[in-house]
């Protein structure tokens, strides 16, 4: 990030520089690609009164060129405000970018992850074979053996009366039954 600053009809102290430099390091924070900020400071008196006016220049890329103009008496208010004033539009921009990412990962995340399963399912199609609940109403584990005995299935997908889904299975010893 090229950062400049600019004084108008006053004098630039260390202090003034080092002040603004310390107010654009916030900018970073958005992780936003921040090409250039441009600082203009200067000093006007109108009718007997001095006023310090301050001006941010942002260049951001993939956004338009920022510019935040404050006037104030004093010369550090009129800064702090001016980052303030920048920096909301800054997090704004952020939180859109982000948002928006989230959501396009999300749907080509979704879709891929669709797919595949789609091709998987397809290559085990003679082994594998789709089968619907017939019931989601929590039962007993008594019920659920019961259904299992009286049925050739090979197990029973359930929720037990605390909400919990439970499988029962044929073990393949004897008579013999087990319960995830």
């Amino acid at each position: 990030m090229n950062t400049g600053i600019v004084g108008r009809h006053i004098d630039l102290t260390e202090s003034i520089k080092d002040y603004i430099n310390s107010s654009v390091e916030v900018f970073k924070k958005y992780n936003l690609d921040i090409i250039s900020v441009n600082s203009i400071i200067s000093q006007e008196e109108k009718h007997g009164k001095k006023a310090f006016s301050f001006e941010f220049t942002l260049n951001v890329a993939h956004l338009d060129t920022i510019v935040v103009k404050q006037k104030d008496k004093d010369l550090y208010a009129a800064i702090d405000i001016a980052v303030d004033r920048v920096s909301k539009v800054l997090r704004r921009h952020h939180d859109k970018v982000s948002a928006h990412k989230a959501t396009k990962l999300t749907e080509v995340a979704s879709s891929e992850i669709e797919d595949k399963i789609a091709l998987e399912l397809e290559s085990f199609e003679t082994e594998i074979y789709p089968a619907r609940l017939a019931s989601y109403k929590p039962m007993d584990i008594e019920e659920a053996l019961k259904d299992l005995k009286s049925s050739e299935a090979a197990f029973k997908v359930f929720y037990d009366k605390d909400d919990n889904m439970r499988v029962l299975y044929k073990s393949s010893a004897e008579g013999k039954f087990g319960l995830y």
